[in-house]
């Protein structure tokens, strides 16, 4: 209803204003077109004078003018001796005021306004009427065998403007009942068109109560037609399904979680039923208080991991101090080259790598990456350390050259509890945890995480951090 509401205020608007210019020019071509007219008019009275004495009576003068037309004839003291047509009524004042122009230009009389003008008609619009005074030698006004002929010393040509006043008057009558009309016609049109216009919105209004109401794959109808409703519903509809998204991952997790944790509470659960139906003792026990120890040491790990990645969720700022990446790499790699003796486990020559950040997290990021290398590829395959500067930001690549990752898993390498199907084996306590840590920790140090792989070649892991000004 606004919006009709708006509308019909901008129909008014307009068609009230075409309305009023329309009398306003009509107004002036007419006032244009009695000046034109009384000019022409004393043009060709000035050239009969011209020609010699005249001698013409009342009734001659009106013929010469027309009908519109009147004339005031006065003598040297601009009394008036003789007046005919329109002018009679008005006949002295009309001598009294062509005297304020010069001779040849027009002035308009209304009522009691007097006012003056260089030939235009004058600036007052109301209907009256306009004069133009002219010599007259040699013009002789016949008034009959019982009168005295008069020789006018001029004259006063006058022209009724309020002739037409009733044509303007119908005008705007008319005009006003066609902005009536057109603006019933043009507000019921409108309404059929946003009715029209607005059935999708209100399909989609059904939609949204629906999907609000559990039905959760319904979604907005949409045409695919560029109109401003569908790109309307299209956005809606990816809203959605990135709601459903994040609620399918939620339960994924929550799934997940339950499922990870599930194996070791199994595990202790039955070494405890075990030990309190008296078959443990000795070694036994010992046994016993081993795995469960291990247990309990994967599901510190679980939960440490969970909630590194809760507080990165939420946006806590990590440390930042001066860190020299190579040098924190090359720990790492000393480390790994001591758990893993037989795989050739290196790190390309690099210079100094500083960067801003937290070098535990930094740390836990390039172990990450360099387990998962040696954890899921073939005992022979070579992983490899390379930092770079590349432009403003220091890079980071993990490279093996093992068997790789299909592309219809790659794009998954980053989800929480994912592991490709070859690796699903929790042989090496992996979570499925490790690259969405590093994903976490490296976003968190305003830097970015690759992944580039083929089948058969080997899979490369590249970071880039923003590089860190040299410490002073």
């Amino acid at each position: 209803m606004r919006l009709l509401a708006g509308l019909a205020v901008l129909l008014v608007f307009g068609l009230t204003a075409s309305a009023v210019s329309s009398a306003f020019l009509l107004e002036d071509f007419l006032d244009k077109r009695y000046g034109r007219t009384l000019k022409s008019s004393a043009d060709r009275l000035s050239e009969v004078i011209a020609q010699g004495p005249q001698t013409a009576d009342a009734d001659q003068l009106g013929a010469l003018l027309g009908p519109p037309l009147g004339l005031v004839a006065v003598d040297a003291d601009n009394r008036v001796l003789e007046s005919t047509g329109s002018a009679t009524p008005a006949a002295a004042a009309l001598a009294e005021i062509s005297l304020t122009v010069p001779v040849g230009s027009t002035v308009r009389y209304d009522g009691d306004d007097v006012g003056g003008g260089d030939g235009g008609g004058g600036d007052d619009e109301q209907p009256g009427l306009e004069a133009i005074r002219i010599p007259s030698p040699g013009l002789v006004i016949d008034r009959g065998p019982e009168e005295t002929d008069i020789r006018p010393a001029a004259v006063v040509l006058a022209i009724d403007s309020s002739v037409d006043d009733g044509t303007v008057a119908t005008l705007i009558k008319r005009q006003l009942g066609l902005v009536g009309g057109a603006l019933v016609l043009l507000l019921g049109l409108a309404l059929v068109v946003l009715r029209l216009g607005m059935r999708p919105l209100a399909k989609m209004a059904r939609t949204a109560d629906a999907i609000a109401e559990g039905h959760l794959t319904e979604r907005l109808p949409s045409r695919r037609n560029g109109s401003e409703a569908d790109l309307l519903a299209e956005a809606v509809n990816r809203a959605f399904d990135a709601q459903a998204r994040a609620e399918a991952t939620v339960r994924s997790l929550a799934a997940d979680t339950s499922h990870e944790l599930r194996t070791p509470l199994t595990t202790i659960s039955g070494w405890l039923d075990l030990h309190r139906q008296g078959g443990l003792s000795g070694p036994g026990l010992e046994t016993a208080l081993e795995h469960i120890e291990n247990e309990v040491g994967r599901m510190r790990l679980l939960v440490e991991d969970l909630a590194l990645l809760a507080r990165l969720d939420a946006g806590r700022p990590v440390e930042r101090e001066h860190v020299d990446l190579t040098a924190l790499a090359a720990s790492v790699i000393e480390d790994a080259q001591i758990i893993y003796p037989e795989r050739g486990i290196t790190m390309a020559p690099a210079s100094s790598a500083p960067v801003l950040g937290d070098a535990d997290r930094l740390q836990q990021v390039l172990r990450n990456l360099v387990g998962n290398a040696v954890q899921h590829t073939p005992e022979r395959t070579s992983v490899t350390v390379e930092i770079s500067q590349v432009g403003t930001d220091v890079q980071l690549r993990v490279i093996d050259d093992g068997p790789g990752i299909s592309p219809k898993d790659l794009p998954r390498v980053f989800e929480r509890f994912w592991r490709a199907e070859a690796s699903r084996s929790r042989a090496y306590g992996g979570s499925g945890l490790g690259l969405a840590i590093v994903e976490a920790i490296v976003h968190a140090h305003h830097g970015r995480v690759d992944v580039e792989s083929e089948v058969g070649a080997g899979t490369t892991v590249t970071i880039r951090l923003p590089r860190a000004s040299t410490r002073q």
